[in-house]
Parts: C-alpha cells; sequence; structure tokens
C-alpha cells in the first residue's frame, strides 16, 4: 500500500509525520519503505543513520538543434506544446528553451531535415541507502539548476516501487500543484497534514479539491494544535472529513525535533499516537482487499 504524505502548503510537517509514521510501521512488525519524494529538498534522512548502497542518475530528453540544417519551416514550434522552441523566422533563429522543455520529443517527429538531434541530459539522481536493520530507504534528488521535478518524482517513486513492502510512505512535495498531483495519484491513500490556522486552512480546501477531482482517498492530520482557531475544525465537520490524528502545539516536540530524533521515540503519548494513526491506515487498507 503506497501512501503519500502531502500538504497544502510547506513547513506544516509533512517530513515530521512521514519519519515518525515509517518507525511506528517498523516497530508493528510491518516491511515499509520511507521514500522522500520531495526532489528539491529532501531531508526525510536526516533522522536516521544510513548507509548509501546505489545510485542512479536519472535523463531526460533535450533536443539539439542544428540552425545550420534548419530551413526555419515551423514545424517543430507548431508541434511543441509548451513553447519550448525560439522561434524568429526573419532572424533566422532558432534555439530550445530548456527550461521549458518537457522532452516530449514532438520537435524531433515534426523535423524532416536533420536538424534536431536527440539527446537526454542528467536531471538529478534516485539513491537507496540502508541502516543497521537492512530497512531500505530511497531519495530523490534535483540536480542544482535543473525544473523537471515530475521526471524525477516518477523516476524515484517508481524505484522504489520495485521492492516488495507492506507500505510504502512517500514524503511528498508541498503545495497542490503538479508535483502534488504525480505523488497524490500514484498513492493508494493520502495523508493531509495541516494547521489550524487562516493560511492551512485555504491551502488544505485546495488540497481536497484537487484531490476529490482524482477520486483519492484521504484523511488530514492536525499538526500544532491548539494554534489558531476552530475554523479548520468546523469545515473538516460540515465536510465529514476524517482527523487521522491531532499533535499537538508543544515546545517539547520542536524540540526534539530540532535535535534530530524522533517524537515517537521519546514521547509516549506521540508513541500512542502513531501507533494508532497505523491501525487506522492498516483498517483501511484491509478494506480495500
Amino acid at each position: 500500500m503506497k501512501i503519500a504524505i502531502a500538504s497544502g502548503k510547506g513547513g506544516t510537517g509533512k517530513t515530521f509525520v512521514s519519519t515518525n509514521l515509517f518507525k511506528a510501521f517498523k516497530d508493528l512488525g510491518y516491511s515499509a519503505l520511507l521514500v522522500d519524494a520531495d526532489v528539491e529538498c529532501p531531508n526525510s534522512l536526516l533522522f536516521y543513520k544510513l548507509k548509501k548502497v546505489d545510485e542512479t542518475i536519472v535523463k531526460e530528453y533535450r533536443p539539439i538543434i542544428h540552425s545550420e540544417k534548419c530551413v526555419y519551416c515551423g514545424l517543430c514550434a507548431d508541434y511543441c506544446e509548451y513553447n519550448a522552441i525560439f522561434y524568429v523566422p526573419e532572424l533566422k533563429q532558432i534555439k530550445l528553451l530548456p527550461n521549458l522543455c518537457h522532452g516530449c520529443k514532438a520537435c524531433s517527429v515534426a523535423c524532416q531535415y536533420g536538424a534536431i538531434e536527440d539527446s537526454n541530459t542528467e536531471i538529478g539522481i534516485v539513491s537507496s541507502y540502508i541502516d543497521k536493520g537492512k530497512n531500505l530507504y530511497f531519495e530523490g534528488r534535483l540536480k542544482e539548476g535543473s525544473v523537471s521535478t515530475i521526471p524525477m518524482i516518477k523516476s524515484t517513486i517508481t524505484q522504489a516501487s520495485k521492492q516488495l513492502s507492506d507500505f510504502i510512505l512517500i514524503d511528498s512535495p508541498p503545495g497542490t500543484s503538479c508535483t502534488f498531483i504525480q505523488t497524490s495519484i500514484r498513492s493508494d491513500f493520502v495523508i493531509l497534514v495541516t494547521e489550524p490556522t487562516p493560511y492551512g486552512l485555504s491551502d488544505l480546501r485546495q488540497a481536497i479539491l484537487t484531490l476529490d477531482s482524482m477520486n483519492k482517498s484521504y484523511g488530514v492530520i492536525i499538526n500544532r494544535a491548539g494554534l489558531g482557531n476552530m475554523e479548520l475544525y468546523d469545515y473538516l465537520s460540515e465536510n465529514n472529513i476524517q482527523i487521522l490524528g491531532e499533535i499537538p502545539f508543544s515546545k517539547e516536540i520542536a524540540r526534539i525535533y530540532t535535535q534530530g530524533d524522533l517524537v515517537y521515540d521519546k514521547m509516549e503519548d506521540m508513541n500512542l499516537l502513531y501507533r494508532e494513526l497505523c491501525k487506522k491506515i492498516i483498517n483501511y487498507g484491509n478494506s480495500l482487499s
């Protein structure tokens, strides 16, 4: 079962939930994988002592345009849905805009004059790690300067999914854009982490609208409970949205977290909270079978 831990915005506690939930599943005797798919800023694995065992370079298609062979017919630019080809026939100017290119190869299909050469460029690395207990972890890391987050997320989740495991926990990118959709669509259940503030509610609404349009099952964890007001709770109650758990607004939790430790290991009430969360997810998984 693949579980995406996501949020409508950054800083709500996705990584906090992912890392502690992973430990809880392991302690309950289940096989689990932790996958950091927040490829622009992966940090889930900082909470574990790990050894890298493998890495795979991820590449994406990028055409090379040979202007000396170009007849400036404009077909390549017409075929490109992403406006990634800068084309000014009057000035005999044509070039690729790599940050807009999605690697679809439509330009290569369009060109009949051999002016476009197929090539690939590195966009990042997917690494796998192991701990003393032989548990596997995966991390996708986007190459600095690259904007190809979607192919990196796809590759990271695909490689992790090759492993046999009861639960695959995916620490997702923040927000509700394409990166959120890519992790959610590849998951069986989505945990939305939010906070009881106006911004938290606004972004949660957007995330829920997106998941509803995808017909995805989800539940909500309220982090920093006790902060803000009751508007979030009213919204969840009015829409019959399940609250999976509440994490209190606590200086002790913040202290433990900033030291790089897991609250699951340090606080009895947090240990119980994550074990109960595991049971809720397990019951949901059983309902699917």
